[in-house]
């Protein structure tokens, strides 16, 4: 809304003051009427045949108002007009009601912009657009070095600026429903992260398949083709989750893939007779388990089920095999040969190449963990880690295991790394309802979330469902870039989950637009309405390299669309 301001009514009770000269001589809008510590409202005058401005009241624009010593702050967030008929040929009287930021104060000769109220306006003082310099005041980060991510909502002409350092150190979200710019918004942070931050390392989540386009220079781009994960670093719940599809493991079901793993990894490295013989297809022998099989010296979990040391799959069969043939039956038959089955199925499946194809050729993690995380960076400290080429059943775990080997490995690191893992459609991952998701996955997040920072482990969570996102995650992102929310669920999750956002301000939510965010939290220096910056062409997102339905775009072959659908091609 925005109503054009009769300003010659005060123009003989303004006080002077001190301004550009460039900028223009009449800035006053109205007298203060009422104030309740918070807020205040402002009696003003309307021309009914005045044309709107810039010196116009317009809603989330900021005022000022001038004590002398000090100039308030205020955030317009209602107007109405005094009577409900309008005169289209006179004056009309106004109300304008304001929510109050903080105040601009003289600080060793310089203008200072400080949150709180330590003097409140009297009744009848002077309104005024702000300042120019006042509104750039607002928004300076002091002593914090900042970067420039768009401009002001407001005045196009002030920077819109964010301190990398404090947005990464405590986490950030990018909250905003479906086509308002979130991408883009993301790739634009990404390259003002690693432009400040060289030695940064980024992991991108990526569901959609759409941000090796939007770092062609920076990034190297990870798909189920090229990826090996070796199944052998999935934690035993990781490791369940794969085998059981997506569905709980029973009790029975748990202890026997317990065992068998374990014992797996305990005969990886053992050269025994009868582990010869076993590898030769010797299984129907049916000999019980050699518990006094001897182990590798110094490592004391290489039997572990959960450690992250190579066994053979063939191991694992044979250790099954073994366990079927026993006179004295632990488990049940059926649900052995099930086991068999499910592990057989999958090694055979090719779509789970990237589990099993090269997994034994890997001796250690060194490789797997330097191709992800990009360790050297080789220039491109960007993964962009393509989920939307694994199977569905499979796309928690990966999320679980990629996670978890980030906190591990910053924490490792002593702080020598800083690693940053950025969760797409992050609800996907851990929603608000406990009984949903994938707990391990949910654990994994909530850790970097929790302690990630102590160790230069940083999360940077992406999503169109706010009311659907766990909100002790939320919480535990101190930079907020909300974005147009219409769902007024999504609304109040934000008003809940962040203290220092005002009610008035994330009022706009539902009708800013598009590139448009009101960001708050530490990275910034106070709420502020802005519009991202625009990237170029080859820097915006787009799903798998291109935009859908672009001009040029040949469609594939049935056949190769049949192959990808398959996981062969």
């Amino acid at each position: 809304m925005q109503l054009a301001v009769k300003s010659e009514s005060f123009e003989h009770d303004l006080a002077p003051d001190r301004r550009d000269a460039s900028q223009m001589a009449e800035r006053a809008l109205g007298r203060v009427i009422s104030c309740d510590g918070s807020r205040a409202t402002i009696a003003s005058a309307v021309s009914g045949a005045s044309r709107l401005g810039p010196d116009s009241w317009t809603i989330g624009r900021m005022i000022s108002i001038n004590l002398g010593h000090a100039r308030l702050v205020g955030l317009v967030y209602r107007i109405q007009a005094v009577k409900s008929d309008w005169q289209e040929h006179g004056d009309n009287a106004i109300h304008v009601d304001v929510e109050l930021l903080g105040e601009v104060v003289e600080q060793d000769g310089r203008p200072h912009f400080q949150s709180g109220i330590s003097t409140y306006p009297p009744i009848g003082t002077i309104a005024h657009r702000i300042r120019s310099g006042d509104l750039a005041l607002v928004h300076d980060l002091g002593q914090r070095d900042g970067i420039a991510i768009g401009a002001l909502s407001q005045d196009s002409a002030i920077p819109a600026s964010v301190c990398i350092a404090d947005m990464l150190a405590r986490h950030f979200a990018i909250l905003g429903t479906t086509g308002v710019g979130k991408s883009s918004a993301v790739a634009l942070l990404l390259r003002r992260a690693i432009s400040v931050k060289p030695k940064l390392r980024v992991l991108i989540l990526d569901p959609h398949n759409e941000y090796s386009h939007a770092f062609p220079d920076k990034s190297v781009t990870i798909e189920a083709d090229s990826l090996d994960l070796p199944f052998w670093m999935f934690r035993l719940d990781e490791f369940a989750d794969v085998v059981f599809r997506g569905r709980p493991p029973m009790d029975e079901e748990a202890d026997i893939l317990r065992e068998v793993v374990a014992a797996a990894r305990g005969r990886y490295r053992v050269v025994a007779n009868h582990d010869i013989a076993r590898d030769l297809g010797a299984s129907l022998l049916k000999r019980p388990l050699d518990a006094s099989a001897p182990r590798p010296t110094g490592d004391p979990v290489a039997g572990s089920a959960d450690a992250p040391t190579p066994y053979r799959m063939k191991d694992a069969l044979a250790v099954i095999d073994e366990l079927v043939g026993l006179h004295e039956i632990r488990y049940s038959r059926s649900a052995l040969r099930s086991l068999r089955v499910r592990l057989e199925s999958l090694y055979g499946d090719p779509r789970y190449h990237f589990m099993f194809a090269r997994a034994n050729m890997i001796e250690t993690m060194a490789p797997v963990v330097g191709q992800i995380f990009r360790l050297p960076q080789h220039g491109r400290p960007i993964s962009v880690f393509q989920l939307a080429g694994l199977p569905s059943e499979v796309v928690n775990a990966v999320a679980s295991v990629l996670s978890r080997i980030a906190f591990d490995l910053a924490m490792s690191s002593q702080g020598g790394y800083e690693i940053l893992v950025l969760c797409e459609e992050a609800h996907r991952y851990v929603p608000s309802d406990p009984a949903l998701g994938f707990a391990p996955t949910r654990q994994a997040i909530a850790r970097i979330a929790k302690e990630g920072r102590k160790y230069g482990c940083y999360l940077g969570v992406v999503t169109q469902r706010p009311g659907e996102l766990d909100s002790t995650i939320l919480s535990q992102c101190s930079t907020i870039f909300a974005m147009r929310l219409a769902n007024e669920r999504d609304q109040q999750i934000i008003r809940s989950a962040i203290a220092d956002a005002s009610a008035s301000t994330l009022a706009f939510l539902s009708s800013i637009g598009n590139r448009e965010a009101i960001a708050f939290g530490e990275g910034v220096a106070t709420t502020m309405r802005m519009r991202f910056a625009q990237l170029q062409p080859h820097e915006l997102p787009a799903m798998a390299g291109g935009h859908v339905g672009a001009q040029g775009r040949s469609e594939p072959l049935l056949e190769e669309m049949i192959r990808r659908m398959r996981g062969t091609g």
